[in-house]
């Protein structure tokens, strides 16, 4: 995957789906990267976009 085909919202439907949007907000406002990672393999996120995730969070400078 492409970072720059990299669509979000997908996520959060799957947290979503399992009800841990909130949880994972909380997970990256705490910089959690392994709570972060635990909830999207719970949501059955794509390994590969979960490493998309992580590679932005560990850029986050307030803009994502």
């Amino acid at each position: 995957m492409d970072e720059n085909d990299f669509e979000g919202t997908l996520v959060l439907e799957k947290l979503a789906e399992i009800d841990k949007v909130d949880a994972f907000f909380e997970a990256i406002d705490s910089d959690d990267f392994g709570r972060a990672k635990a909830l999207m393999r719970a949501a059955q996120v794509d390994a590969e976009t979960i490493a998309v995730v992580l590679k932005k969070m560990g850029k986050a400078d307030g803009k994502h």
